[in-house]
């Protein structure tokens, strides 16, 4: 089993951390209650976001990092996923009501277009050759997909368990349920898995990312046990298969054989280079480049959990959230944590591809 290496092979860098994110901005008005999602718009630096204050709201991200609430409207609950269609023109949520919502961004109004028998914790739009689709995961064990012109699901998938995560690169979509199952789907037959897995890691599923389109098919899966695993789809590429530890770190500077282990919250692939971010309830994020397994950069972002992070279109600005993660249940939320929205300008050493090792 091979692991990342923790400093970058790359010519002339020195070092690949820094102690903290002094530089990065933080977005004004930001939700009240933690932040569960982020999503920008392929189509203009519009960030959408999603909070356990029943709220969604649009900022757009001015050049200099500056930003300006453009939107905001309601669920009748907890707010656990967003995502935008590919004009850039609609803003989609997924929350606790139970409920799929849309906001026209051309006319502000918000509308349902989808409906569970529990939580609908995460969706994502699937720009498909024909005409874009929704699909919505739930804690009621189903998938289902929507075309936004008729009021019911144009098919509806049952789920081995409770769907935790779901990314989509078409005509790939994967899915991450509890039980640490894995739903692997060609998209050109929805309805049907091409594979199903068992997680490559041994604990609970946390988050499931798909490589970004210039690469071969495959996705990453992140665990509450501060590990991640690179999977490629085919069989014959499961030679490239690995698994490495991330944010953990020693409980004392001598207690080598000690490691605190915390949660991977997200993983975010960049969309020009296929490198990609990791984040924690450590309160770190990391960056990466699978090929050379290399870390490219860590920086000590804040003193709480990074709950979920997104790259802009052109992955020249990484949004992070800082807020409770809820790892500790109810009785770890604790008044005055920290709830911060924060962009980073992304220089090209950071993101860039590294030079495989020989």
């Amino acid at each position: 089993m091979a692991y990342f290496s923790t400093a970058s092979t790359a010519p002339g860098v020195s070092s690949t951390t820094s102690t903290a994110a002094e530089k990065d901005v933080e977005v004004s008005e930001p939700p009240s209650d933690s932040i569960s999602s982020l999503a920008f718009s392929s189509q203009a630096d519009y960030l959408a976001v999603g909070s356990w204050d029943n709220s969604v709201r649009i900022y757009e991200v001015g050049a200099g990092g500056q930003t300006q609430g453009k939107a905001m409207y309601q669920h009748s609950g907890p707010v656990l996923g967003v995502c935008w269609n590919k004009e850039g023109n609609k803003v989609f949520s997924g929350g606790a009501d139970n409920a799929a919502r849309m906001l026209d961004i051309t006319t502000g109004q918000p509308t349902q277009v989808a409906q569970h028998d529990a939580p609908v914790k995460v969706l994502k739009w699937i720009d498909a050759p024909q005409a874009g689709i929704l699909v919505t995961g739930s804690w009621d064990k189903t998938l289902k997909y929507w075309d936004l012109r008729t009021p019911t699901p144009v098919a509806s998938v049952q789920l081995p368990e409770r769907c935790y995560s779901l990314d989509v690169q078409y005509p790939l979509m994967v899915v991450g349920t509890a039980e640490r199952h894995i739903q692997i789907y060609n998209l050109t037959n929805p309805s049907t898995p091409y594979k199903s897995i068992q997680s490559p890691l041994k604990w609970q599923t946390r988050v499931v990312s798909c490589f970004t389109a210039s690469t071969s098919s495959g996705f990453a899966v992140g665990s509450v046990e501060g590990r991640v695993a690179i999977q490629y789809v085919e069989d014959k590429d499961s030679s490239n298969n690995f698994s490495f530890k991330c944010h953990r770190r020693d409980s004392t500077p001598s207690a080598k054989d000690q490691a605190l282990v915390f949660a991977v919250n997200d993983i975010s692939f960049h969309p020009v280079h296929g490198t990609f971010s990791t984040c924690g309830s450590d309160g770190t994020i990391h960056f990466w480049d699978k090929d050379a397994r290399t870390r490219l950069k860590t920086f000590d972002a804040a003193p709480a959990p990074i709950t979920t992070t997104a790259f802009n279109r052109n992955g020249t600005v990484f949004a992070y959230a800082v807020s409770y993660d809820w790892s500790k249940g109810h009785s770890g939320m604790t008044p005055g944590s920290p709830n911060k929205l924060m962009l980073h300008a992304c220089k090209d050493e950071e993101v860039r591809k590294r030079p495989k090792k020989q």
